[in-house]
């Protein structure tokens, strides 16, 4: 399933998402001229769950810096343009109800939440995690919570054919949530030298931001919820 765009219009320009977004398109293209380098910057700058608790010789700095660095790190052009696409659908109307600064601050948070996730479901991975889709998993997570009707304009390839269809977010959502669930019980018993998607990211990502939306809203959506129970 690919999204396409959602029913829901934003009150608020998107600041924070898109800026985001750029940073991680910038690195991209640094990447790319990179050439043979690539490889060293990934693991110095990718976050390898063995470095990060073990290696007396290596910085507390060094160790954990790529739990932040590591979210604007992609492995190829298919990783980059799905995650941003997911983005820039999603994470505009995430950022209109929470305000800019709460914004940064809950991707930041969803995206080192699961980076932990990742990290503990193997802990001695030496494999270098990178890409942004915890966060943005995080951000799935507060869309389902504040826009859990709105519709979704979704590419879905049937054998050989592609349709069209408006899937209602709360049934996308829960698809995609579905798909990583299945994929994360497929990693158990991995081994620590195997690569492949970070599945215990997203489901981190996402577990943390439907737990942590309610509070990054803005007040005003907050006391209409409020009183909108208080009427029922």
């Amino acid at each position: 399933m690919i999204p396409l765009r959602d029913t829901t219009k934003t009150d608020t320009f998107p600041y924070v998402n898109l800026t985001i977004i750029s940073i991680n398109i910038l690195v991209y293209i640094y990447e790319i001229a990179l050439g043979d380098q690539l490889n060293n910057f990934i693991i110095h700058n990718g976050l390898i769950p063995s470095i990060l608790f073990t290696g007396a010789d290596i910085s507390i700095v060094d160790r954990a810096s790529p739990i932040f660095t590591s979210m604007f790190i992609h492995g190829d052009f298919l990783h980059i343009a799905g995650n941003m696409l997911f983005l820039y659908i999603f994470g505009n109307n995430v950022e209109s109800r929470m305000g800019h600064f709460k914004f940064f601050l809950f991707y930041i948070i969803c995206g080192i939440g699961a980076a932990a996730f990742q990290v503990l479901a193997n802990i001695h991975s030496i494999v270098p995690m990178i890409g942004a889709s915890g966060a943005i998993s995080g951000i799935l997570g507060a869309y389902l919570t504040y826009f859990p009707r709105s519709r979704i304009l979704t590419l879905v390839p049937i054998i050989i054919y592609i349709k069209f269809i408006h899937l209602p977010a709360a049934l996308f959502i829960f698809i995609w949530f579905l798909i990583q669930f299945l994929g994360s019980v497929s990693t158990i018993g991995m081994d620590s030298q195997t690569g492949g998607i970070a599945f215990w990211a997203h489901i981190g990502g996402f577990v943390i931001g439907l737990i942590l939306a309610r509070y990054f809203q803005k007040k005003k959506y907050y006391k209409f919820e409020v009183i909108s129970k208080e009427l029922h």
